[in-house]
């Protein structure tokens, strides 16, 4: 895919990979931690990205961002999945609220959140996941928000509302219309992670180890300004696809430059590890590995880009991006475990990136809409266009 990239591309991606390996890598450890620390670290390094001229790519240069085609900034988000820091370091983290409050939000919502927002100096949060109901099933949400006069009053309990806790606020999924049809009950709030009642119950531990950030929030009787409504009553399920499905384009190319990364470091453990007579690189079994992780990731790299390109074209994509969001994860999944066995006894200390993303990887499976759910939409809807046209052409579909 990378022959058909213009040399303008290629050169950026280029330059975004350096920069990624050069000032963000030495340093995501100490990022990661979100102590004083860290949070100087990630500073310095976005200053550093904006000195440069990569921050926030991939947002509309009318609200700061560097006007990137969604296209070319699927391409860029390969390479700043080599690092989890990175997202942060390069602006990437807001690129869905950003999009949204873009697309949804008032001239003063964008002027108190959105513009702040992509210029690195407010970070955002998504309250969606309850504790108490399915996540995969939005529909059952039990958070409400009444309108008391001139202010929405919020009472509900969320988890996995990931870095509220280092967040100006929360967007946060809520019933406002409980008589509607079950997709129109829900709507979109903003709520500044400072207001009374917003309860920070803790950061859950997870198996993803420091900076996490998953955090149970409650809401106690919180209380905003009708003007915080984002788009319209009833209108959030529509709101939050719009923000999910370029979101999984770019989940699935940065888990890409995450399997990529775990590939190179297998690729040189086994041109430079002697074991049994030989070089690791010379025995069969790793061999495979190779050939498998290699062939896996260009899989996922071509049906990542398809999508992408019926999203761009304004075609239906949902059968594709459910078939990279299930196909992608397992793809991560493998390639790190495999490179983990060939470092042996070192891919599971602390001394390689490898475990730290390994238990990251395994997020991949459920955050965004777990592979089960995604697994019976790609068939329902292919069988669904066998019964009406009696054939499926993926090039149509």
């Amino acid at each position: 895919m990378t022959s058909q990239l213009s040399a303008q591309l290629e050169e950026l991606r280029g330059k975004v990979r350096a920069f990624i390996d050069r000032e963000v890598i030495p340093l995501e450890d100490v990022i990661e931690e979100w102590g004083p620390e860290g949070e100087a670290a990630l500073k310095s390094v976005q200053e550093k990205a904006k000195q440069e001229g990569i921050f926030a790519l991939g947002l509309p240069k009318e609200i700061g961002g560097g006007g990137l085609p969604f296209m070319d900034y699927v391409y860029i988000n390969e390479i700043i999945g080599r690092s989890e820091a990175a997202m942060y370091a390069l602006g990437t983290h807001t690129a869905q609220d950003s999009t949204m409050l873009n697309m949804f939000g008032t001239p003063e919502q964008k002027e108190k959140w959105l513009y702040p927002m992509v210029r690195g100096e407010i970070s955002p949060s998504v309250g969606l996941t309850e504790p108490e109901v399915a996540g995969s099933d939005p529909t059952l949400i039990e958070t409400t928000a009444v309108l008391d006069g001139d202010e929405w009053v919020i009472n509900g309990h969320k988890w996995f509302t990931t870095n509220a806790n280092i967040a100006a606020f929360t967007t946060v999924f809520c019933v406002t219309e409980p008589d509607a049809a079950r997709h129109k009950r829900a709507s979109m709030i903003i709520v500044p992670t400072n207001t009374p009642g917003y309860e920070i119950v803790r950061v859950i531990p997870t198996m993803g180890g420091k900076g996490g950030n998953h955090c149970e929030v409650r809401y106690n009787n919180v209380r905003v300004p009708k003007e915080n409504l984002l788009g319209s009553r009833g209108e959030g399920f529509v709101i939050a696809q719009k923000r999910l499905g370029p979101g999984r384009i770019y989940h699935c190319m940065r888990w890409l430059g995450q399997a990529q990364r775990a590939f190179d470091l297998m690729c040189e453990r086994a041109l430079n590890r002697y074991s049994h007579g030989s070089l690791l690189s010379d025995k069969q079994m790793i061999q495979k590995f190779i050939a498998d992780s290699a062939t896996e990731i260009q899989t996922a790299r071509l049906l990542t880009i398809e999508a992408a390109k019926k999203i761009d074209e304004g075609h239906d994509a949902r059968v594709d991006i459910a078939m990279i969001k299930v196909y992608g994860a397992g793809i991560l999944h493998n390639v790190i475990d495999r490179a983990i066995q060939v470092h042996g006894a070192l891919g599971v200390t602390e001394d390689t990136p490898l475990e730290k993303m390994y238990r990251r990887a395994r997020y991949a499976r459920i955050y965004d809409g777990p592979d089960e759910v995604h697994t019976v939409s790609i068939s329902r809807r292919i069988l669904k266009y066998y019964q009406q046209e009696s054939y499926w052409n993926p090039a149509d579909f």
